[in-house]
């Protein structure tokens, strides 16, 4: 349904994005990653139209969207973008947010749309209450219920729940993708939380230096990442020589490893010493040196005193997948 073809953006003499191509089908929940300044909030106003592009063309189905330079009011009816801005009214109510751009002309239906929104984001209770007396977490959940409410064929996240407390935010994001899965329309998530991704992409894309650098599934990109900067998108991760592990001291390559892939054995692996320990609820993550210049996260049931000696070890199944990839 979506086809991004050679698209390029830069501001003034700076390129943001470059040659940029991917298809998504009807349906799909495609997530956009990267390190800040990488692109992805100008990737998904070039795909709702507000910015127009230097070079290339976006389709929907058959349909040509068509930027500023074309459109005297940016932007497509099939298409729903919610911004970091969230870009609410602030002097009317909730539930008058949430129901703006529903026809007046079916109240009952109107009124039915409006509750089953607020129910989904947990805001019945606020419906009458003007948006300004709202907290940015409590915005950001009316956003994001206005934007469904005409039930778009395409939706366009950014960093939709980075104003929610955590609590109500695992909640809101089964429910909403949930949602968006039972209605087959088709989600793209520019996001920095790796639990906006792992649990609910089916592809995810990555930017780096103005390009796409990866496209695959969020299972793929965690287990076998190509680069450590892909793996870093997930979390903590460690580079190491795989000569330093045993019985691959032959081999001269590094492996990308997470802290939970190491395990504690009895001296023997890798000698650490342990500098920090972070208490994590379940786990505790530990800063250990490998030498005067390398530093190795790894997680461990309890804390250890600074200076600790330790030993690591890797499951080889895991060192021989990444060999492998």
């Amino acid at each position: 349904m979506l086809q991004v073809s050679r698209l390029s953006f830069s501001y003034g003499a700076s390129p943001i994005l470059s040659n940029i191509n991917f298809k998504v089908t009807k349906g799909a929940h495609i997530s956009i990653i990267g390190e800040s300044g990488c692109g992805k909030s100008t990737l998904l106003k070039l795909l709702y139209g507000i910015l127009q592009p230097n070079e290339g063309a976006i389709f929907w189905g058959e349909h040509k969207i068509l930027g500023p330079d074309f459109k005297l009011v940016p932007g497509e009816v099939f298409i729903k973008y919610l911004s970091q801005d969230f870009d609410l009214m602030p002097f009317i109510s909730v539930e008058e947010n949430v129901s703006q751009f529903l026809s007046v002309f079916y109240p009952e239906e109107l009124e039915k749309r409006t509750y089953e929104l607020l129910e989904m984001i947990e805001m019945t209770s606020f419906a009458k209450t003007k948006v300004k007396y709202l907290s940015g977490g409590q915005q950001q959940r009316v956003a994001l219920a206005r934007v469904l409410a005409q039930k778009p064929e395409l939706i366009l996240l950014d960093e939709p729940f980075s104003h929610i407390d955590h609590a109500r935010k695992n909640n809101l994001r089964r429910r909403l993708f949930e949602y968006l899965k039972k209605e087959e329309i088709t989600c793209i998530v520019a996001s920095h939380d790796t639990n906006d991704i792992l649990s609910f992409a089916d592809e995810v894309i990555v930017l780096k230096d103005n390009h796409i650098i990866a496209k695959d599934t969020p299972e793929t990109l965690y287990h076998f990442p190509k680069k450590k900067y892909i793996a870093s998108l997930f979390g903590d991760v460690n580079e190491i020589a795989i000569e330093k592990l045993k019985p691959y001291a032959t081999i001269d390559k590094s492996v990308l490893l997470y802290p939970s892939e190491l395990s504690i054995s009895d001296k023997n692996g890798l000698k650490i010493s342990v500098q920090k320990s972070y208490f994590k609820g379940s786990y505790y993550l530990i800063e250990g040196a490998l030498n005067a210049t390398e530093t190795i996260l790894f997680n461990s049931e309890k804390p250890y005193e600074t200076n600790t000696i330790v030993y690591l070890n890797v499951a080889l199944e895991i060192i021989n997948n990444r060999l492998k990839n």
